[in-house]
């Protein structure tokens, strides 16, 4: 199967996945459920998500673990199953896979800051080593660091998964547009930032995912080519942003919308473009019409 990097030489451009939250929802996930906990209860479901995506002829699939790490688990009185939990993830998106499709662990933030105390950088170090172990167990073979906001976290997070495993690392932030024009993460980073601490650190993918639609990465992606030329950019953008319509967050932008904007968002740079929040199988059709139709 090769590695990213390796499918990145033969391909150029890579698709990604689109949304889990989406459909966990939309197929009867509710409020104070543990997403992670329908990769025993609801396997089939789950299993369903991703053989979907990967009906689309997508190249990388990730995995329902994105609140997988032991804080995020304690809020449901699971933070024992961490292991069970992450290395069913990883064994639904690898039936789902096939030989064709490179599985993404994901990893998502633990909730914890660590400039106030609340955690220690061994305590995060813990928490991420032990869910890349089991993600690894189960059959991925990269990670998605993903929905970052600070450097310190991320760094823990890339160097528990470097030192306890043999996952290709990719890690993205996410980016808010401030009154200024500014993009900046909840702590403060910017995309160039980013870019430096994630290189120093030896990632082979950088990026950004949610917190924006497509239009919005543009000048993110640019941001971060001005910084460094050569290391690939993945985006996983939302459908449009969110707003609250009959008590419910709901992402409107249509799969044509998020599509008309891949040109402008290759132009600039991304290697791998996926969706985020709000996104559904027919969001990455489109945008794999949108890539084809830009690298023909």
């Amino acid at each position: 199967m090769g590695t990213i990097l390796d499918r990145l030489t033969e391909k150029k451009i890579l698709i990604s996945d689109g949304a889990w939250g989406t459909y966990l929802l939309e197929k009867g996930l509710q409020p104070g459920e543990c997403p992670e906990l329908w990769n025993l209860t609801k396997r089939e479901v789950v299993l369903g998500i991703a053989q979907g995506y990967c009906e689309e002829g997508i190249d990388l699939l990730e995995t329902n673990s994105f609140g997988g790490n032991r804080f995020k688990l304690q809020h449901y009185g699971l933070e024992e199953r961490v292991y069970e939990l992450n290395k069913a993830a990883a064994e639904i998106s690898s039936e789902a896979a096939g030989e064709h499709v490179i599985v993404l662990g994901s990893v998502g933030p633990t909730g914890k800051i660590l400039l106030t105390g609340e955690v220690t950088e061994k305590e995060l170090y813990d928490a991420f080593a032990k869910q890349a172990i089991a993600l690894e167990s189960g059959g991925a073979v990269a990670v998605c660091i993903e929905t970052m906001s600070d450097t310190g976290e991320a760094l823990c997070a890339i160097q528990a998964v470097r030192e306890n495993t043999g996952l290709e690392i990719i890690c993205t932030f996410t980016f808010e547009r401030t009154r200024q024009g500014e993009y900046r993460t909840m702590m403060g980073i910017t995309p160039v930032e980013m870019a430096q601490g994630l290189l120093e650190a030896g990632v082979s993918v950088i990026g950004a995912n949610c917190g924006n639609g497509i239009k919005e990465m543009v000048p993110i992606v640019k941001q971060i080519r001005q910084y460094d030329q050569k290391v690939p950019i993945l985006i996983h953008a939302n459908a449009g942003m969110p707003i609250l319509q009959g008590g419910e967050t709901r992402f409107r932008e249509s799969p044509e919308e998020m599509a008309k904007w891949v040109p402008e968002l290759l132009e600039a740079g991304a290697n791998i473009v996926g969706g985020c929040c709000g996104t559904t199988t027919s969001h990455i059709r489109a945008i794999k019409k949108a890539v084809q139709a830009f690298i023909s």
